[in-house]
């Protein structure tokens, strides 16, 4: 289950950015993720892994926000860039190429985090 994977990393990550607030830490409303169309990540178990992982910890009650990213290829014979789909086995349908390289629809990746920070504790 890649999505169980994902998620280790993506609490991972924003246990790194929760360092960068120290001593406070944020109230997260929202975690904004890009997640490409040619991952093996399916969105809506992401989004009920994160539920779980969060639960009962610093980020319990934040939104997992998904931005779903086209599949781009683009053919190196005829230079096009193009939405390649199974049914045409991802060949360009300019020049029927097979795809050679992928422009977009891989990521998986923190596009913003929508946060508020409490005011540090007055010393003294």
């Amino acid at each position: 289950m890649h999505e169980v994977d994902m998620t280790r990393c993506l609490l991972l990550s924003m246990n790194e950015w929760k360092q960068q607030h120290a001593p406070r830490v944020p109230r997260v409303d929202r975690v904004h993720l890009q997640v490409g169309t040619f991952t093996c990540v399916e969105p809506d178990q992401l989004v009920l892994t994160w539920a779980d992982a969060v639960r009962g910890s610093w980020l319990e009650g934040a939104e997992l926000v998904i931005e779903p990213v086209q599949l781009i290829g683009r053919c190196l014979r005829c230079q096009a860039t193009y939405s390649p789909d199974p049914e045409s086995g991802y060949r360009s349908p300019c020049c029927r190429h097979p795809m050679e390289e992928i422009v977009s629809g891989r990521e998986l990746r923190i596009r913003s985090v929508a946060y508020s920070c409490p005011s540090p504790i007055p010393v003294g």
